[in-house]
């Protein structure tokens, strides 16, 4: 079973005003447990509007919304719980900060989940050591802390929930590189620990071709194509005539291949292309 699921979902901005504008149009996407699923597409496609479906924050024109086979608008669904299931969060979380101590917000959301102390106490701290949050800070205001200290916090207060889903909008935006890449390995460590299923909105390619198992690429309120990152990618042109790019290194590649330097440009990530150049390497010294 999926853990969730849309069929045929349409939502309409401002329906019978002259301002009406289709955000989503007869989307229909899976979702599997475990799964760590890209989002992409450029502004306007319909991403945002797709994913605060997911956990009932917007209610279709028309279609459903299924988590674990159960349809979340079904009279009676607790839509409350839900949340505390699958997580969302949004650009800048760090702004949504706003109890006197780190461990206050940290604790915020297990909290109205009605658990015990003990429980709330044990989740604030692998919450905390998962996102690198340290104890010295915990007493601290998140106020005093740096930018980077404040998005760890706000993602700890979300981990510490431990939703069986995990949605991400541009979780590294705003970050300089090294920090992205810290971010998005806390995140893989998060997925590789829980066993939660992680949904990741991201405008960077190379973050989508290095973390995520399938990518769903919307264009225009509809699902454009999915695949996992070589289908994806080896699509270079259809994404460009949608406004889109493939990663840096695959661009090289590309390139290389038009001057009939490599065979194919079947590379997404950095890694890869290293791999790649040093094989080639290697054979031209042998002389093959």
């Amino acid at each position: 079973m999926h853990v969730l699921e849309t069929k045929n979902l349409t939502h309409i901005y401002g329906a019978g005003t002259p301002f009406e504008s289709r955000a989503l149009d007869d989307v229909s996407i899976s979702i599997e447990k475990g799964e760590f699923l890209g989002v992409i597409g450029h502004t306007g496609s319909g991403k945002s509007t797709l994913i605060q479906h997911l956990n009932g924050l917007l209610r279709p024109e028309s279609g459903e919304v299924l988590f674990r086979g159960e349809n979340i608008w079904e009279k009676g669904y607790d839509r409350r719980a839900l949340r505390f299931n699958v997580g969302l969060v949004f650009q800048y979380p760090e702004y949504q900060l706003f109890e006197e101590t780190v461990r206050g917000d940290i604790a915020f959301g297990p909290r109205n989940m009605g658990l015990s102390e003990d429980e709330i106490e044990a989740r604030v701290r692998y919450a905390a050591r998962v996102m690198g949050v340290d104890e010295a800070l915990m007493d601290k205001s998140p106020f005093e802390l740096s930018g980077g200290q404040k998005r760890r916090v706000a993602l700890a207060g979300v981990f510490a929930m431990r939703p069986e889903v995990l949605i991400l909008d541009e979780p590294t935006a705003g970050l300089d590189p090294v920090g992205r890449e810290e971010m998005l390995e806390m995140i893989q460590g998060y997925r590789a620990e829980s066993g939660s299923t992680i949904l990741l909105v991201t405008h960077s390619m190379e973050e989508i071709a290095r973390y995520v198992d399938r990518i769903i690429v919307m264009n225009k309120a509809r699902i454009f194509m999915e695949g996992d990152p070589n289908q994806i990618f080896s699509k270079a042109h259809e994404l460009e005539a949608i406004g889109l790019s493939v990663p840096m290194i695959t661009s090289v590649f590309l390139r290389l291949r038009d001057r009939k330097l490599v065979d194919d440009a079947y590379v997404y990530t950095v890694s890869q292309g290293r791999d790649r150049l040093l094989r080639l390497f290697e054979r031209r010294r042998r002389g093959c």
